[in-house]
């Protein structure tokens, strides 16, 4: 019960750090809708937490350290960008520029390393995890391991939606062995994670497009979420993060400190800002710690949270290969109406967003009267405009969310 009492602090706290906080991670909003729509989050969360805590009290008692595999983890990722402007359809080399900075992370091999402090070296670890593209589907047809999929959405919040086809986002492969990581516009949040334990069609990492790039670390910081880390202030004011070797601090660190910065009473060597479950900036976060470690390879043990991951076929050799047709996408990013003027029918163009499906559509002469009214049935709906007397028109319609159309037109 103490654990479950944990967890509810931890949500509860989040909103607090978020109010001050720049540009991070949705933690709290997205946690106070997980508890409503998956009451079982808790409690799942609680069970991991009891695992992993017996893990630990195993090895004091043995003295033997966590040995998960006498190899890498691997771990298949498959990249779900979601864009809606043609400069949102990131290249496939950025896609890789930002997995090779995740793994150098990871492996604490990125060149910045050497800046971690001296006081916090000899805890700095190699988390011995690493992030592959998959290669194979769980149909075992070829894959690059990156969807691009158009989407009429402009900006999405931290509710999943993005996850869910239906949606007009994309349904994430099977979180058993594969880590879904959507990319898309998300607004005021640089990014956010799924909670172990949650709901598995909803699992995974969300970065935004302004904190996605090869020098960008936010999907650092939501990999470790992914993998069970919680903020080094353990979400409450000198909270506990539930990891030995990381000191307690009074809260996040905004910008990029340096020198010692002693809260909590955490002296001679004050917070450890440059670890990457701060919210320092990008600039001078390096480290996970050999006690982050130990949690995160905690989850890949028999029994536990991500064990079904080092069974994978994500990464075998496909048994298909074939080559997708790429999406057509929209010609333009709004309504288009089109001949005008015209004298027996028009095109209105509306395939950028599916969402205008079943709407209707009135026409309108210049003194408001109404002159169709005709449902929309298509992307491109035709318009009979033969019975109309010669003039001017307005076309207008509304969508419901706030969009309109209104577009005037000449019928000849």
């Amino acid at each position: 019960m103490k654990a479950v009492s944990f967890y509810l602090s931890l949500f509860s706290f989040l909103f607090v750090n978020n109010l001050a906080a720049q540009k991070n991670c949705a933690a709290f909003l997205y946690g106070q809708r997980e508890q409503k729509n998956f009451p079982a989050l808790v409690e799942n969360a609680a069970a991991i937490e009891s695992f992993y805590q017996q893990q630990k009290i195993t090895a004091e008692i043995t003295g033997i350290a966590q040995v998960v595999l006498n190899k890498v983890i691997t771990i298949p990722v498959v990249f779900h960008i979601l864009y809606h402007t043609p400069e949102e359809k990131i290249s496939d080399v950025l896609v890789s520029k930002q997995l090779e900075l995740l793994n150098k992370c990871f492996r604490h091999k990125n060149a910045d390393s050497v800046n971690t402090p001296a006081v916090f070296k000899s805890l700095a670890a190699d988390c011995e995890i690493e992030f592959v593209l998959a290669t194979s589907t769980s149909r075992k047809v070829s894959t690059t391991g990156i969807v691009k999929k158009y989407t009429p959405v402009k900006n999405w919040a931290a509710d999943d939606k993005m996850k869910f086809s239906s949606e007009l986002g994309d349904d994430g492969w099977d979180a058993k062995s594969y880590l879904n990581i959507w990319v898309c516009n998300l607004g005021d949040f640089a990014g956010y994670s799924s909670f172990v334990g949650g709901m598995e069609n909803k699992d995974g990492l969300v970065i935004s497009f302004s904190e996605f790039g090869e020098n960008k670390k936010t999907i650092v910081h939501e990999a470790g979420h992914w993998l069970n880390l919680k903020h080094l202030w353990g979400d409450a004011n000198c909270g506990d993060d539930g990891i030995d070797d990381t000191p307690k601090q009074q809260g996040y660190t905004p910008g990029c400190p340096t020198g010692i910065r002693i809260t909590c009473g955490n002296g001679p060597y004050g917070d450890m800002y440059s670890n990457y479950m701060d919210f320092t900036s990008d600039e001078c976060t390096n480290l996970f710690t050999l006690g982050q470690k130990a949690r995160m390879q905690a989850l890949f043990m028999p029994g536990a949270a991500r064990y079904s991951l080092l069974s994978s076929t994500g990464l075998n050799t496909p048994l298909i290969f074939e080559s997708s047709l790429p999406e057509e996408d929209p010609t333009w990013l709004q309504p288009k109406l089109y001949p005008n003027p015209a004298t027996t029918q028009m095109t209105l163009d509306l395939s950028y967003d599916v969402r205008w499906m079943g709407k209707n559509i009135q026409v309108i002469n210049l003194q408001g009267q109404i002159m169709m009214t005709l449902t929309i049935t298509s992307k491109t709906q035709q318009i009979d405009i033969s019975r109309l007397p010669s003039g001017m028109y307005f076309l207008a319609a509304n969508k419901g969310d706030g969009e309109s159309i209104k577009q005037k037109f000449i019928k000849l």
